[in-house]
C-alpha cells in the first residue's frame, strides 16, 4: 500500500495549521516529519490516518492492504494508553477482541507480537509492573498485532528518558528494517530522525509547509548511534531550521 497525501491544508477558526503538503510513502519506506513547535506536524499525522478531515487537499491509500492485515492504517501515540489492569498479553489482545478470530489464532498473534518486541518473558506482567521503556514496547507490540500496512507514530519515544529512549531506537531500527509497511513518524528529536526515515520532511512555522526534503540513502539496519554521517545530517537539518524554531517559540509564547 502507498500513503499519500495531495495538496493538504488545515487550520481551525482563523488560525492557519498546514498549508499545501504534498507527498507519498511508499511500501516499506519511512518518512520523518520534522520542524517547529506548532508547525502542524501532530495535526497532519490525524489527517493522514483519518481521524481529522482537512480543509483543502486529501489524503488517500492506494493499492489494497497485504493479505492477513486486520488494520491497515494503525497509531502509536507518544502517550502508551495501556490498561492497568489488563496484562501485556491482554493490552495486546485487546485489539483483536472485535475480529473474528479463533481463540488459538488470537494467542498465536499476540504470542508473535510479544516475541517481536523482546516480550515474551512478560505476557503475564502488569503495566505498573514495566518500565516506561517496557510499556512502549507493549504499545507497539499492539500497533503490530494487526498487522499494519501504514503505521502512524506520533513522537513515540518523547516521553522516555535518554537512556530507555536509546535502547527502544535500536529496537525500531531493527523492526523497520525487518517489516515491511509504510510508515510516517513525527518526532522533535532530528538524531531519531537521521537513524529511522528513508526521506525526511522539514517543514516551516505555522502553516507548516514542506520546506525541504533530506533524503538518507543508507540502510536503516546499517544505521547506529554515534554515526558521524548522520550525525551532521541532523546538525545540517538544525542549521536549517534554527531560525524559524526561534520565531515559533516566540510565537507560541505570544500566543
Amino acid at each position: 500500500m502507498r500513503l499519500v497525501a495531495e495538496r493538504i491544508g488545515h487550520g481551525y477558526g482563523a488560525l492557519d495549521v498546514l498549508s499545501d503538503i504534498s507527498f507519498s510513502v511508499a511500501d516499506g519506506e519511512i518518512v520523518a516529519v520534522v520542524g517547529p513547535s506548532g508547525c502542524g506536524k501532530s495535526t497532519l499525522l490525524r489527517i493522514l490516518g483519518g481521524l481529522e478531515r482537512p480543509r483543502a487537499g486529501r489524503a488517500l491509500i492506494e493499492g489494497t492492504a497485504p493479505p492477513g492485515s486486520l488494520n491497515p492504517i494503525t497509531f502509536v501515540f507518544q502517550d502508551f494508553a495501556l490498561l492497568p489492569w489488563r496484562t501485556v498479553a491482554g493490552n495486546v489482545a485487546l485489539v483483536l477482541e472485535d475480529r473474528p478470530l479463533a481463540a488459538a489464532e488470537r494467542r498465536e498473534m499476540v504470542a508473535g507480537a510479544l516475541a517481536r518486541m523482546g516480550l515474551a518473558d512478560f505476557a503475564d506482567a502488569y503495566p505498573k509492573q514495566l518500565s516506561g521503556g517496557m510499556r512502549q514496547r507493549v504499545g507497539l507490540a499492539r500497533a503490530l498485532v494487526v498487522r499494519p500496512a501504514v503505521l502512524l507514530m506520533d513522537e513515540p519515544l518523547s516521553a522516555l528518558d535518554a537512556q530507555t529512549r536509546e535502547l527502544l531506537m535500536d529496537d525500531l531500527t531493527g523492526l523497520l528494517a525487518a517489516e515491511r509497511f509504510a510508515g510516517v513518524y513525527v518526532t522533535h528529536n532530528l538524531g531519531e530522525a537521521v537513524r529511522l526515515a528513508r526521506r525526511i520532511l522539514v517543514m516551516s512555522r505555522r502553516p507548516g509547509r514542506v520546506r525541504s526534503v533530506v533524503e538518507i540513502a543508507r540502510p536503516i539496519a546499517g544505521r547506529s548511534a554515534g554515526d558521524a554521517e548522520l550525525a551532521a545530517a541532523a546538525q545540517a537539518i538544525w542549521e536549517s531550521l534554527r531560525e524559524e524554531a526561534v520565531a515559533a517559540d516566540r510565537e507560541l509564547a505570544d500566543g
